[in-house]
């Protein structure tokens, strides 16, 4: 990627993850690390790990068995040693930590596992870690995000394709408290950012947009309406919120004087046209660092 940018083979920015090994990373972590390499096409600062599966498949790691098949808890397919031994790493070297987590239990262990990092280095501030999807939470855990300046990393586009199956896997009762809680979160002082987590979705960020304002699945019913986004704060989360939740809010975002020059030119205004409309909408242009680099 290094040599594809110095070629000018890259025309997109890339905010990558490392995924290897805590022994490989000890290594290599030091010499991978870089901040805005090519003029901001690359950037390398984060770890990534999957704590668990996903709910589809009764992957995701449960407080309590799934309703649809009681002797299940879900999968835990990174252990808690081995992502804590990352997190020291992490802290060590400056890197973010993102954590896959979709069950309650799996977002309880990474939260834990975040908080023990924190309280052993009370001198790192604003480390910005997330939890990669946060999709079912229990109640009790809902506020730590904020409380702890854990980014909910979270994916609109999830909510209603997942959603003809949550209340099988989860009851009504896990729906509706821990469900995609995205007012929730933000309403605790968390940061929710948005993203289409592609190619598990289609990367198309409108129609995670649209899910995120209407949480409408295909047959027309709303999966519990009360957590939708407003359209400023869907807006908010797919821009502002992405830039803040990879530390880039002072050069992307926004348009603003001294900022990159990226940005997308739409066929339809998403802020004012009517809802349904919504995914009708289409991407005439793509500017990166005010450049087109895309024009249908």
């Amino acid at each position: 990627m290094k040599a594809m940018v110095d070629e000018g083979k890259i025309g997109v920015r890339l905010w990558v993850m490392l995924r290897q090994p805590n022994e490989t990373l000890a290594r290599n972590l030091a010499k991978y690390r870089m901040v805005d390499y090519g003029n901001g096409h690359l950037t390398v600062r984060a770890i990534k790990h999957s704590i668990d599966g996903a709910l589809g498949s009764r992957g995701a790691w449960l407080l309590e068995p799934y309703s649809d098949v009681p002797d299940s808890t879900g999968l835990n397919t990174t252990s808690v040693e081995t992502i804590r031994e990352t997190a020291k790493l992490a802290v060590q070297h400056g890197y973010q930590m993102c954590v896959h987590a979709i069950g309650d239990r799996a977002n309880r262990e990474t939260l834990d596992i975040f908080e023990e990092a924190f309280k052993a280095n009370p001198d790192k501030k604003d480390l910005r870690w997330r939890v990669e999807h946060a999709q079912h939470l229990h109640p009790s855990d809902i506020p730590r995000f904020g409380r702890l300046g854990v980014i909910a990393s979270m994916q609109g586009v999830h909510c209603t394709s997942d959603a003809p199956y949550v209340p099988a896997r989860l009851g009504a009762k896990r729906s509706a408290e821990g469900g995609y809680v995205w007012q929730s979160l933000m309403k605790s002082g968390a940061v929710v950012s948005n993203g289409t987590d592609a190619p598990v979705e289609d990367v198309d960020p409108i129609a995670s947009f649209y899910s995120t304002v209407s949480r409408k699945l295909t047959d027309g019913s709303v999966f519990y309406a009360a957590q939708r986004m407003n359209r400023a704060e869907a807006l908010r989360s797919y821009t502002l919120n992405g830039a803040f939740a990879a530390f880039e809010e002072t050069s992307k975002g926004s348009l603003k004087v001294g900022k990159y020059a990226d940005m997308v030119v739409l066929s339809q205004d998403i802020m004012t046209i009517p809802e349904a409309q919504i995914p009708k909408t289409e991407v005439l242009y793509t500017i990166v660092g005010g450049k087109i680099r895309y024009e249908k």
